[in-house]
């Protein structure tokens, strides 16, 4: 497979807590959860989370390449969980991510979201499939102090961190590797282009393939940009970051 991958810090940001890594066979995409500001118990930032969940994660695709992706994530988790010492990793709001992944397999390509990243895959067909985690958007309710209690619990939703039990939690599908021609993975700073500014799917895909995963950022902040006071939920600007694969050797546009 060919992989191209790009990242970028919000215009807000101090720094970049979404990260990303990937091979000849494998990329990994996380956005480190926005600190709630409650006590989380652990000296640690959600940026150190997510490069080191990231790095974990890329080093068990790499020697252990034949485990299913949830047993991946868990070990990973657990493998960071070693690297806190003395935090309190009991702490509902200690440091935490989302998570996509995607692996070649055995003629595969195996498929991994777990919150709100999302991996959009396209067949040779034209048909998009897309796997995401939308628990989040199902909550009853989006206080601070709601989401620190529904957060790695049944009936709330789930996030990689302190919990490896969140792994078993993780939505899955595998497509065989000769019907796809490309896929792309994005943290949600990205695929709010699809949610919240109205692009296809597939629109987002021919973007990132000629103009390469850079240009969807570029998009983003320009529709970020454009958006009146008053006329958006949530934030303004997110941190973005994208992966772009394709199956087979072709001329990649940057």
């Amino acid at each position: 497979m060919q992989i191209s991958h790009t990242s970028e810090a919000s215009p807000d940001a101090a720094a970049n807590e979404d990260f990303v890594i990937a091979s000849e066979r494998f990329a990994v995409v996380l956005d480190g959860a926005t600190d709630s500001g409650l006590p989380n118990g652990c000296v640690h930032g959600v940026a150190w989370l997510a490069q080191r969940l990231g790095t974990q994660l890329a080093a068990v695709l790499v020697t252990d390449p034949e485990s299913d992706l949830r047993g991946v994530l868990r070990r990973a988790i657990l493998d960071t969980r070693a690297l806190h010492a003395d935090c309190d990793l009991s702490n509902p709001n200690s440091p935490s991510a989302t998570v996509a992944i995607v692996r070649e397999r055995g003629g595969m390509l195996d498929c991994l979201v777990l919150a709100d990243a999302a991996v959009l895959v396209e067949r040779r067909d034209g048909e998009v499939v897309e796997l995401t985690d939308d628990r989040v958007d199902h909550l009853p309710a989006y206080d601070r102090e709601s989401v620190s209690r529904l957060r790695n619990t049944e009936g709330g939703f789930w996030v990689a961190g302190a919990e490896p039990a969140a792994a078993e939690q993780a939505l899955t599908m595998s497509l065989p590797l000769a019907g796809i021609s490309r896929f792309l993975l994005v943290s949600d700073g990205v695929s709010r282009l699809v949610e919240r500014f109205g692009w296809g799917r597939r629109d987002l895909l021919d973007l990132v393939e000629k103009q390469g995963p850079a240009a969807a950022v570029r998009a983003v902040r320009e529709a970020e940009r454009a958006m009146p006071e008053g006329g958006f939920r949530g934030k303004r600007h997110d941190d973005a970051t994208a992966a772009f694969g394709t199956t087979w050797t072709r001329p990649f546009a940057a």
